[in-house]
């Protein structure tokens, strides 16, 4: 834990990998000493803040989907129906093989995503065209045996913090509508965090295992990297030919039924850290900062007259519904500024006795640092003003950043010089061997053809030399 001292100081944020991984911890949002690679622990103020992050996921889920939950443990014979899928985990499972000393008959898989273990249970459920469409979701851990990097958040062995909903429709088009559906919950969801994306289509090779075609959310992080944060895939009938889900339609016939997935994991809140965070620790939306204001009594000699307004300040924003810290503590202002201005406190209250003597108070924006004087009458009113204005200055930030960082590039060499501090927006004929030729030559991933204007525009393929009418994003990645 931090002791809300300036003695320990943060790393600057251009130094991102220190910044993130000490901020981590200093901000109690996860600590990592926990004794087996690629595990952490949630600080209660993390874990506050995941879950009111996900409060709202629930809250835009909930308006069609209902929420359920399935076991973690994985029979092997049911694991291994599907090739594709699991030739896309196999190197990734960690399995269960005793129950205590007895050796099992089947071995278990702990759960690296749950198409097997939802699946046996929906041929049960769906019997006929009325049961559908089907939309159920859980959050969950799982597991996966990450071979590469571990780091919070990021790149884990156990995600303990898996949205996933798995719909069931009667047809092709009506499983694609739903994937649509589903990326548009993400973009609201992204939206509420204050976080422009990238939404964009998959290259064949990069799909989810089974599907018909995958679209996934980017954003941009720090060094200029982009971190896949959400992903929509199209299963058409794949898994229910392997799992016998089928329905009678109106006409008394068996079919195959089309199913949907989609996912966000807590790289959400890697990305939230990540993207609106300076130099002097987190800056967090109001809507999911466990405390949206901290109010500093500002004490010279006798402090009751100071202390009472600012518990007068603190009913008054309790009673508009607010999530608000009165700082009674031993340090010093400034040290009380340092520790809120870490966690990402939207607004700090400060209450001296020359604010007294003017019935007024100080506000100050986390996003900016910019103080006002107010009337001590305003201070909820101006307090939710504030937090309209932070929101959309904390996405215009991260919208400015992200359109300038995608360039255009018109050779494989342009695109070499340039990956390392951009995105690459690049001609493509849509040819598996001509990807695959840039990805290797430029060192980068192609992320697909971006949905709107990104993703169209005459050009020619720098690669076949093929003249193209779609633009791909090409990126250094997580």
């Amino acid at each position: 834990m931090t002791d809300g001292s300036e003695s320990a100081k943060l790393p600057p944020k251009d130094d991102f990998s220190r910044w993130y991984n000490e901020l981590l911890w200093m901000a109690e949002i996860m600590d990592v000493r926990y004794p087996v690679k690629g595990l952490y622990v949630w600080y209660p103020f993390g874990f506050n803040l995941r879950n009111r992050v996900y409060s709202i996921l629930r809250e835009l889920l909930d308006v069609d989907h209902r929420e359920a939950m399935f076991p973690l443990l994985i029979p092997k014979d049911e694991f291994m129906k599907e090739a594709e899928h699991i030739k896309g985990f196999e190197d990734e499972v960690y399995w269960v093989t005793h129950g205590g000393r007895e050796p099992l008959e089947v071995p278990l898989a702990l759960r690296p995503t749950s198409e097997t273990a939802i699946y046996p249970m929906y041929r049960l459920w769906v019997r006929s065209h009325a049961d559908m469409p089907l939309r159920i979701y859980q959050i969950v851990n799982t597991f996966r045996y990450e071979t590469k990097h571990t780091r919070p958040l990021i790149r884990l062995r156990e995600i303990t913090s898996f949205k996933e909903a798995h719909t069931v429709h009667p047809t092709w088009e009506a499983a694609a509508a739903q994937v649509e559906a589903g990326l548009n919950i993400y973009r609201e969801f992204y939206r509420r965090l204050a976080i422009p994306v990238i939404v964009s289509k998959r290259p064949e090779w990069d799909k989810f295992p089974g599907a018909d075609y995958t679209m996934a959310v980017d954003v941009l992080m720090p060094e200029a990297r982009t971190l896949q944060v959400g992903t929509a895939h199209h299963l058409a009938t794949n898994f229910s030919r392997t799992f016998g889900i089928t329905y009678e339609d109106p006409n008394g016939i068996r079919q195959y039924a089309h199913q949907t997935c989609y996912g966000i994991s807590e790289r959400c809140i890697a990305a939230l850290i990540s993207i609106h965070g300076d130099d002097r620790g987190l800056r967090l939306p109001p809507e999911v900062a466990p405390i949206q204001v901290v109010i500093i009594p500002i004490i010279f000699g006798e402090s009751m007259d100071v202390i009472e307004a600012c518990q007068r300040v603190e009913e008054t924003l309790k009673t508009r519904g607010l999530r608000v810290n009165l700082d009674l503590g031993d340090e010093r202002p400034g040290a009380k500024y340092y520790k809120w201005e870490l966690k990402g406190v939207p607004v700090r209250i400060e209450i001296g006795p020359r604010d007294l003597e003017k019935n007024s108070c100080v506000v100050v924006r986390r996003d900016t640092a910019e103080k006002r004087s107010i009337p001590l009458e305003d201070v909820g009113d101006v307090v939710l003003e504030l937090f309209r204005a932070i929101h959309e200055n904390l996405f215009n930030i991260a919208k400015k950043r992200l359109d300038e960082s995608i360039i255009d590039c018109d050779t494989i060499e342009e695109a070499q010089e340039k990956v390392s501090s951009k995105i690459c927006r690049v001609s493509w004929c849509g040819r598996r061997e001509c990807g695959l030729e840039m990805e290797e030559a430029v060192g980068a991933e192609i992320l697909g053809i971006p949905e709107g204007r990104i993703g169209r525009g005459r050009g020619i393929c720098p690669v076949c030399r093929e003249n193209t009418e779609a633009k791909a994003l090409i990126s250094r990645t997580y």
